[in-house]
């Protein structure tokens, strides 16, 4: 299937799994296997100095993290859950207008290392760096890091 089609299939699931982000003005994802951007509106995001509002940012941020692994896990044929573990929010730009959260999947390595620990063991941690950009520059930087875990059977 066509990674795009795959993108706005997961965008129509990821509005009914989490209702907030209906009113968070996302632009369609854009997939290619390896990276992910989340476009967002600044309007529904603003804050009271008219800049993107911190908590939105960071929501955008987190989630995108959270999306690439989750699609990731997709593409091999597994429905895990995916957390987010830790994180490390740095601020260097206020955001004025339309965003871009933007990650890329780690080296080839690291992923086979992930990819054999949920074989094994059900449980693997990635650790990824998100970006906010407006105009090709970054006005927030995420450090996270996230948990897949095998479902158990409910």
């Amino acid at each position: 299937m066509d990674k795009q089609v795959i993108a706005d299939e997961f965008l129509v699931w990821l509005k009914g799994q989490i209702p907030l982000i209906n009113h968070m003005g996302f632009a369609p994802l854009v997939w290619d296997g390896k990276s992910l951007k989340m476009g967002a509106s600044l309007a529904p995001n603003v804050n009271d100095k008219g800049t993107g509002f911190g908590g939105s940012l960071a929501t955008v941020a987190t989630l995108c993290g959270w999306s690439i692994i989750t699609l990731h896990l997709r593409s091999l044929g597994r429905d895990d859950d995916v957390v987010i573990r830790d994180s490390h929010l740095e601020y260097f730009l206020p955001v004025t207008s339309d965003f871009t959260a933007i990650t890329n999947l780690p080296a080839e390595s690291i992923l086979a290392e992930f990819n054999q620990k949920m074989d094994l063991k059900g449980r693997a941690r990635m650790d990824l760096v998100i970006e906010i950009k407006q105009d090709d520059k970054v006005a927030l930087r995420l450090t996270g890091s996230y948990v897949a875990l095998e479902k158990k059977a409910r």
